[in-house]
């Protein structure tokens, strides 16, 4: 049987030969694309469950079943059947006939955002997930078969893309650079071999190289400092924009306009793991066995954007967008239960103020529904 130790161990001994090989050290964007996307090692690329409301448990050493973290269509389905109002008004003013969805994780928001469609009467679109991992591809598959006829799965894309793209929680999870000012000398933040473990596992280390990089804007004060810049997301936003002749996408994650990103009191960056539905700050530790994300630059992310012939269609956080889009009409059908889990996609101490949603379009402007309401694209 394949034990979380044993995964470990062989991506670790992967990633000590990448790092051999590179003379003794790899970039932090190098270490986390290997510990999360290798293929049938990395967190992304094994079989275990990661999307749920329940944490794993352990016995003799076999992991249990549960999961890792909750995105917000665990959390309830009206976050699938609200944000299916914005896709269908986006379907609808774009004249396309496709919905681009980007990992998808357990199929929950596919499945929540097609039911809504059918619900509503509407003709059906046809429903493409890209995502790379075949473990995530099977659960979705069987989560979407009711829907089987509208789905299709593809490694690639087409030159020319038409349609509505969705990405929720994606971002976060692409690579970054770590830049880290030390005694007043920029510095990009990567890792080494360390110690092995008595087993002869490799362990990781951080070490510091001189590099001309440089967060987007200065950061005042002569203290230290660690931080992320995004140029694997930002990249992914402009091959979409490249490729989109037609139509809108909109971006859930986790993060800030970029004076708040770089702010002088975010001295610590944002990298964080999660496992077991607890949080630490240490990815170096249990590669393979956890998530490793950052938060989003969404400025940085809107440039990237504009760069390749995508306007804004808004910017706001995620509880104004959901409310624009009718979850509080959706919540008074709901049961009690259902009505307290969706409070958790809206209030500001939970999702509602840190997850923000970005909306372009291709072609000529039109007012999203999502952002009729606390519009702060003059905040990126």
């Amino acid at each position: 049987m394949t034990t979380p130790h044993s995964l470990t161990s062989e991506l670790a001994h992967h990633i000590g030969r990448t790092i051999f090989d590179a003379d003794g050290w790899i970039g932090f964007d190098v270490f986390m694309d290997q510990a999360l996307y290798t293929p049938g090692l990395g967190y992304y690329a094994h079989g275990s469950a990661k999307f749920g409301a329940l944490p794993y448990t352990e016995q003799n050493g076999v992991r249990a079943a549960g999961s890792d973290f909750v995105t917000s269509p665990e959390i309830t389905p009206l976050f699938g059947w609200t944000l299916a109002q914005q896709v269908a008004q986006a379907l609808q003013v774009t004249g396309t006939h496709d919905i681009w969805e980007f990992g998808a994780g357990s199929g929950a928001l596919a499945l929540q955002i097609l039911q809504a469609l059918q619900a509503q009467g509407a003709p059906l679109p046809r429903y493409t997930i890209v995502d790379i991992s075949s473990s995530l591809r099977a659960r979705q598959q069987t989560t979407l078969a009711p829907f089987s006829e509208q789905l299709r799965w593809v490694d690639a894309l087409p030159d020319d893309l038409q349609g509505v793209v969705l990405g929720n929680e994606v971002l976060d999870a692409m690579p970054v650079k770590l830049l880290a000012r030390v005694q007043g000398a920029w510095c990009e933040r990567g890792v080494v071999l360390g110690a092995s473990d008595p087993d002869g596992t490799p362990s990781f280390a951080w070490a510091d190289r001189p590099t001309a990089l440089r967060p987007p804007l200065a950061i005042d004060g002569p203290q230290d400092y660690v931080t992320e810049i995004h140029p694997q997301g930002e990249s992914f936003v402009r091959t979409l924009g490249h490729k989109l002749s037609r139509g809108a996408m909109f971006l859930i994650d986790y993060g800030f306009p970029e004076a708040e990103y770089y702010h002088p009191q975010r001295h610590m960056g944002t990298v964080m793991c999660h496992q077991a539905h607890q949080v630490d700050d240490d990815p170096l530790a249990r590669v393979g066995q956890k998530d490793i994300t950052a938060h989003v630059n969404f400025t940085g992310v809107a440039l990237a954007g504009n760069e390749v012939g995508l306007g804004v269609l808004g910017y706001c956080n995620q509880g104004r967008f959901l409310m624009n889009c009718g979850l509080l009409k959706h919540m008074e059908a709901a049961d009690l239960p259902t009505r307290v889990m969706a409070q958790k996609l809206i209030m500001e101490h939970e999702m509602g103020e840190l997850f923000k949603v970005i909306g372009f379009y291709k072609g000529e402007p039109w007012q999203a529904l999502g952002f009729e309401s606390g519009d702060k694209t003059h905040t990126l």
